[in-house]
């Protein structure tokens, strides 16, 4: 960690605790984006596991901060409904969205649509058709990798993160290959506001993401006049419970899944390699015993947590962790702050790739990450085919990171490969 790092993070330990409690807010841009939430964080665990934030950005709202906890909130849906949305999103963002139809995915649907929509599009990531996947991912990851430039300085996450994660979507999706980027380019025009990311304003975001859903109802039209094939397109088009969906949540599920097939991945194969190069010793007993890989994609899906939080509202009046959430608060499960709990992970601000520990980035109950099993693969394959070419990926600087309390990730690593094994 740089000087400056230190200087933030004692920082904001200094703001977190001084604070009153009754007003502590951790939904700040700001401090994901410095890699500073860590002590508000901290202090709600040990002082207040359910913490209501009465006044923000994002409006009132609980957070609950312990693992078991999350666990709790995330398995009850009869109490804690993601129908009204499963983002805490900033009063501003909610103005503009009031402005136009809503546009729901299954992810924001309670049971039965929820599992029927659901349903509809689990077989492409099921195990068989991942085991098909596998070496069309293996063939690009080489690719990408073998593309490198060795020993000139460049920006992994644009190189390789981004572009591994836009092939595998666009070959989910069946979407013309070589406007695969075009996947990562609307993701970040979803995720993001005015001023980070590539959004310059509301309105530009709306007509980019309205450029998105203009192409993808081409797809579905293309797809509806075929023989139903083996992509998330066709699977939305020809399934039963989705085929007769109205446009607005056909285009909730394309942008449910553009973000969800992007955003995760890509975070935590850049993660990877950050929280490598911090930790040096576990990238000598990683490059010691590649067996280790699978460890270590887990350990980094832990410690990375790509999606920050998840949020639901109460459906009902209910005691939990000895406070009362109302009927209609919104309740903010921040798994980036499970994931360090203590009570359930040992020493969990440490990366260890070894470590045989659960976590919680995908989530539970009935919501729990469809993708999960693609995601790991991608990661798994992507070392797989670091190792053997590459003794070592340098990290030069510190990365940008997203300016998000929602999408934890990086904008930039500039890294330099020095030599080929």
């Amino acid at each position: 960690m740089s000087d400056g790092s230190v200087d933030i993070q004692h920082e904001a330990r200094a703001k977190a605790y001084a604070e009153p409690l009754e007003t502590l807010n951790p939904a700040q841009p700001e401090l994901f984006q410095n890699d500073a939430h860590w002590p508000y964080f901290d202090r709600l665990r040990s002082e207040a596991p359910v913490h209501y934030t009465p006044e923000s950005d994002f409006g009132p709202f609980w957070s609950i901060s312990k693992y078991n906890d999350i666990m709790a909130i995330d398995t009850n849906h009869q109490v804690f409904s993601s129908a009204k949305g499963i983002t805490l999103p900033s009063l501003e963002a909610e103005a503009e969205m009031n402005k136009r139809p809503t546009r729901s995915s299954f992810i924001s649907m309670d049971p039965p649509r929820h599992d029927e929509q659901r349903k509809t599009v689990s077989p492409v990531v099921a195990p068989a058709n991942l085991q098909r996947m596998e070496p069309v991912i293996r063939e690009r990851a080489g690719l990408i990798l073998d593309n490198l430039p060795i020993g000139e300085e460049f920006d992994w996450v644009d190189l390789v993160s981004k572009e591994l994660t836009a092939m595998t979507l666009a070959t989910l999706f069946d979407f013309p290959f070589e406007e695969r980027r075009n996947l990562t380019y609307w993701s970040d025009m979803m995720t993001n506001a005015p001023g980070h990311g590539p959004v310059t304003s509301w309105d530009q975001k709306r007509d980019e993401v309205n450029a998105c859903f203009a192409r993808f109802t081409e797809l579905w039209n293309d797809r509806v006049a075929r023989e139903p094939q083996f992509d998330l397109i066709s699977m939305l088009a020809h399934g039963e419970a989705t085929r007769n969906m109205d446009q607005l949540e056909y285009y909730g599920n394309v942008g449910l899944l553009i973000i969800g097939g992007n955003d995760t991945t890509r975070n935590t194969i850049s993660g990877s390699i950050f929280a490598l190069n911090r930790n040096p010793s576990q990238y000598d007993k990683l490059r010691a015993n590649p067996g280790l890989i699978s460890s270590m994609v887990s350990e980094t899906i832990r410690w990375q947590t790509p999606l920050a939080h998840m949020r639901r509202t109460a459906t009902e009046d209910f005691e939990f962790g000895g406070k009362i959430i109302r009927q209609g608060d919104r309740v903010v499960m921040w798994y980036v702050s499970g994931n360090r709990d203590d009570e359930v992970i040992e020493n969990p601000n440490a990366y260890i790739i070894d470590r045989a520990r659960p976590h919680m980035s995908f989530g539970f109950g009935i919501h729990r990450c469809v993708g999960n099993r693609l995601a790991e693969l991608q990661l798994t394959i992507i070392w797989e085919e670091i190792l053997k070419r590459f003794p070592v990926v340098e990290l030069v600087d510190e990365p940008t990171r997203t300016h998000s309390i929602f999408v934890k990730g990086y904008e930039t690593m500039p890294v330099v490969i020095p030599r080929r094994s």
